[in-house]
Parts: structure tokens; C-alpha cells; sequence
């Protein structure tokens, strides 16, 4: 009745041939850091809020990440939410893979990863994840009210960082970002990071960047995500007051590359699980993104050929490449 998926036995091959990685031990080491921290309350007041807006401005451009606190989002549902992640992702194996429990489906859960050849490219965490249409006869003890109370919660405070990011750009209100990012289109990623005790070091989600406009995370204290910032790796300090908003794909295209989608990992831990919940705003697969400022560094795209992009590149090459596929010709 084991909760871990079989990772040993599934990716044994590519573990007996690699004992000794060397370039992935190094990526242990990192500095830790806390990243810029913004109060959302100082939006209440005159004197703080231009401020406090300035400051989300330049931690999207500078870091691509940020923390929030103050963030409207309330501890019983962030509790509740924590409570049925636990009650899942320890439930059998088998039965994840193979049944609907609580109100997920076999064909949301994600494990490992498909088909790597080598350890950096393996992830060894799970997830779910969750579409979020709306349900209709859903108890209010119920897992799926509980995420649908969350994930209301979190586009309101997602719509409300568009429009400070929009704003940015020189008078925007974020309109068309909010639009096209509906409750019916965003999701959430729930992810579990087993205890791996592979002394050769694996991630345990390998280096990515986001494909959304934003992501909003929260982490637990086990702490583990590390992100690039100015050409190394850096530790980022778990804070359990805060949410960590990052930017994604999509707004660095609309954005002409002023706020930075910053590629990120978690790093595996040998002795401690560690949960984290993923909000993801995103638009409909047949949203086009086009920058909202000429010359355009990226070609304009609907979010369906993007995804498509990603999926073919992950195929063929075991990584996303992103962005850089879309660069315009005169970039």
C-alpha cells in the first residue's frame, strides 16, 4: 500500500547507468535568498500604494518572482486545501493511478517523467492536475468546493496583479489578460515531492519556465525551489505567510520582455516530503499573444501552438526550449 510511485523500479535502467552524475551534485549548493516581499495591504492607503506598486514593478522585471503577503487568500482555505492534498497523495499508489479519489481523476495525476534518458531529466515528485470549469452539486465539506473556493480566491488576487503589471507598461489596465483568463481556463497544479534517496542528486521538478501569464504558489517550509538570478542558482527561503507569485511565458511576450518569466527547479530532498499548490493563469488555447509594444521581440501566437511547441520540443529533445522558438525575425 505504498503511497511513492515506483521510481526505483520504473527508471532503474537509468539510474544503474549514471551513478555518478556530476554536473547535477553541484546544483545542491546554492545560496539561499528571500525574495522581494510585498505588502498588498499598503494598496489600502494613500501614501503607500504607488509605492507598493512600483515595487511589484520592479520585482517582475528584475526577479520574475515575488512574495506576497497580506494577500486576501485566508488560512482556513489555504488549511482546508493542504488537508485534501495530504489525504490524496497518501492514499495507495495504485489507486491514484487508477481510481478517482476525492474527487480527482486517474487522468489528472502525473508522475516521474516521460522517457528521460538522463537524470536531469527526471522529476521525481506527482501532481494533480485539476481543470477548474465550475461543478454544480458540490457539498461544502467537499473537496472540489474547497478548490473552487480557492481557485476563486486566487484569480481575483491574479487579475489584481495584471492589472498593477499592466499599469506598468504605461497606463494598461490589463483587460485583455483578464478577459481571456477566465475561472474555466486557469488550473491548479497540486504536487507532492516524495524523500528521494538517490545520493547522486535528482531533481525534484527539473529547470523550467512557466507557460502561463502568472503562477501563484504556495509552498510548505520544507523550502526547495530554486530559481536563476543573474547566471547562478539561487535558494529561495520558504515563508509560510506568503504566496510566491512568478511570471510566466505568456507575459513576457505580451510584455515585450520587460517582466522576466525565470526559469525555476525544485530540488529533491532524501528524508522529507514537501507539498506545494500551483495556481496557473492562463487563457483559452485559442487566445492569441501578441506584445503589446512595437518592434515586438516575439511573433504573435495563439496559446494552443505554444503549448504544441512545448510538447513537440519535449518529445524530440527530453526539454521545453519556449520563448526562443517564437523570436521575431528581426529580433
Amino acid at each position: 500500500m505504498d503511497p511513492n510511485p515506483p521510481f526505483f523500479t520504473t527508471y532503474k535502467a537509468l539510474l544503474d547507468s549514471q551513478p555518478h552524475s556530476s554536473d547535477i551534485d553541484q546544483t545542491v549548493i546554492a545560496e539561499e535568498c528571500e525574495l522581494p516581499i510585498i505588502d498588498l495591504n499598503c494598496l489600502n492607503g494613500k501614501h503607500h500604494e504607488e509605492q507598493c506598486k512600483r515595487d511589484v514593478k520592479v520585482a517582475a522585471s528584475e526577479w520574475g518572482f515575488f512574495q506576497v503577503v497580506n494577500h486576501g487568500i485566508s488560512n482556513s482555505i489555504l488549511d482546508r486545501l493542504r488537508e485534501v492534498q495530504f489525504d490524496v497523495f497518501r492514499q495507495p499508489f495504485q489507486k491514484k493511478a487508477s481510481e478517482k479519489l476525492l474527487d480527482f481523476s486517474p487522468e489528472n495525476y502525473r508522475w516521474g517523467t516521460p522517457r528521460p534518458t538522463s537524470l536531469k531529466q527526471l522529476s521525481w515528485s506527482e501532481a494533480y492536475h485539476v481543470p477548474l470549469p465550475p461543478s454544480t452539486d458540490v457539498t461544502k465539506a467537499s473537496p472540489r468546493h474547497i478548490i473552487e473556493e480557492f481557485s476563486t480566491a486566487m484569480l481575483r488576487l491574479a487579475h489584481q496583479l495584471v492589472g498593477i503589471l499592466a499599469e506598468g507598461l504605461g497606463g494598461y489596465d490589463g483587460t485583455y489578460i483578464k478577459e481571456n483568463c477566465t475561472r474555466n481556463t486557469c488550473y491548479l497544479r497540486l504536487n507532492r515531492y516524495p524523500p528521494c534517496p538517490v545520493k547522486t542528486g535528482v531533481f525534484g521538478l527539473i529547470p523550467h519556465t512557466d507557460s502561463s501569464f502568472l503562477t501563484i504558489v504556495r509552498q510548505d517550509q520544507v523550502g526547495g525551489l530554486q530559481l536563476m538570478k543573474d547566471g547562478r542558482w539561487i535558494t529561495v527561503k520558504p515563508n509560510l505567510d506568503a504566496l510566491i507569485v512568478n511570471i510566466g511565458d505568456l507575459f513576457q511576450a505580451w510584455s515585450n520582455g520587460v517582466y522576466k518569466s525565470v526559469e525555476h527547479r525544485v530540488m529533491s530532498n532524501p528524508q522529507l516530503e514537501r507539498f506545494s499548490v500551483a495556481y496557473f493563469l492562463c487563457p483559452s488555447y485559442d487566445t492569441v499573444i501578441r506584445s503589446y509594444a512595437e518592434p515586438a521581440i516575439y511573433t504573435k501566437f495563439s496559446f494552443g501552438e505554444y503549448k504544441q511547441q512545448v510538447q513537440e520540443d519535449v518529445r524530440r529533445t527530453g526539454h521545453k526550449v519556449g520563448l526562443s522558438r517564437f523570436l521575431a525575425q528581426s529580433a
